[in-house]
């Protein structure tokens, strides 16, 4: 008997009838969706990495922005 993966577990919870067509060998008739999902999966992945390099760039440069104004106001009380 054969270890199951993670991955098939989450399978299984989806879909025990999938998952065990799949452990027959039986392919999936619903290629072009899964594809699709594939590339959804992707493209949100992109867009949360986008997001968070967004986020870091607006910290970085709110510091810079409050390091210019207690710049500022030191130079101009000094």
């Amino acid at each position: 008997m054969r270890p199951i993966r993670a991955s098939e577990v989450g399978s299984y919870l989806f879909c025990a009838r999938a998952w065990w067509y799949r452990q027959q060998g039986v392919e999936s008739t619903n290629q072009a969706e899964m594809t699709a999902g594939t590339e959804l999966h992707r493209q949100h992945g992109r867009t949360v990495i986008a997001s968070g390099l967004t986020r870091i760039l607006a910290i970085i440069l709110l510091l810079v922005a409050l390091a210019l104004l207690v710049a500022f106001c030191t130079a101009r009380f000094v």
